[in-house]
């Protein structure tokens, strides 16, 4: 007879002795849980309770692929409190970190523009019935300005792409690339404002008020470079764009020297990673008695001689 089968001597058909154990386990845990099969498979159904019960490391998104354990249920992490998407901070943070570091850039456009005021040579003007004219033809000031202008911003881009490359390794790359392009212009732009304007009210009102034969100076401007617009768009062009163009060529550069992939710092290879937080025998871990490591005849201690 299988156990299977029902025994004609036990009323009712009864199940067997080795199916006893069996059923009243299953009874018993239903008396434990106090709902039905059919209960329980609802219950499981449903997603785990929040926040407590995630076997989720600490730190971990709830949204990172493989350790969220309510992606069955997409609609439960929407629904949390102040839980907001890990797609839209990462986001977030790059485009802060560029916007900050440009407007930081472009502040530094101001002492730029002082710097050019104070080398760039003023060009000496007369007055006349019909207005201001050069003292010389063609004078050699106003060229010189740009001169001074251009080697400036050239400078100062490639001396922000170095910087930002140097001190913001964490930030390496494209983010790093369009914030020091865009902090370029806005500097160049900030300083060609800031220096022609250095002197420029006295130039008016000698302009306006000095009688004919008065030889004065004018201010250094640009003549190779300016703002066009289209519309309600400004568009810098000639040496405006200079800055921009050395830091973004300078920071194009160094990304094309750089030893990492990455760009960041990495680990070398080497008896140097991990780093040693012990004696020699405590990296790697041993796997046996401590004698066992390192291998006999083997060791890196000072003066010690090579291994055979």
């Amino acid at each position: 007879m299988s156990p299977d089968t029902p025994d004609p001597e036990r009323p009712g058909g009864g199940p067997t002795d080795r199916q006893a154990p069996e059923a009243a386990q299953s009874a018993g845990a239903r008396a434990t849980d106090g709902r039905s099969p059919e209960g329980a498979r609802a219950a499981d159904a449903q997603p785990p309770a929040w926040p407590s019960g995630l076997p989720v490391p600490a730190g971990t998104p709830v949204t990172a692929p493989g350790a969220d354990p309510l992606a069955g249920h997409p609609g439960v992490v929407g629904q949390l409190p102040g839980a907001a998407p890990a797609a839209r901070r990462a986001v977030r943070r790059p485009v802060a970190t560029v916007l900050g570091l440009a407007a930081l850039l472009t502040a530094l456009g101001a002492p730029l523009g002082l710097l050019w005021a104070w080398l760039a040579p003023d060009t000496p003007v007369r007055q006349t019935p019909d207005g201001a004219v050069y003292v010389t033809p063609q004078p050699e000031q106003p060229i010189a300005a740009d001169g001074w202008f251009s080697l400036l911003a050239l400078g100062f881009g490639v001396l922000a792409a170095v910087a930002l490359w140097v001190l913001l390794r964490r930030r390496r790359g494209p983010a790093g690339l369009l914030a020091v392009t865009l902090g370029g212009l806005g500097a160049a732009v900030v300083a060609w404002q800031v220096g022609r304007r250095i002197g420029l009210a006295t130039f008016q009102r000698l302009l306006d008020t000095a009688p004919p034969g008065t030889d004065f100076t004018k201010p250094a401007d640009l003549r190779a470079g300016g703002v066009d617009w289209y519309g309600p768009l400004p568009v810098p062009h000639g040496s405006l764009l200079l800055a921009a163009f050395g830091a973004a060529v300078t920071y194009t550069l160094l990304a094309g020297w750089s030893r990492w992939p990455s760009l960041r710092p990495e680990p070398e290879p080497g008896g140097h990673w991990p780093p040693p937080t012990g004696q020699v025998g405590d990296w790697p871990p041993p796997t046996g008695q401590a004698g066992d490591w390192p291998p006999p005849g083997i060791s890196s201690a000072p003066g010690d001689p090579p291994a055979r």
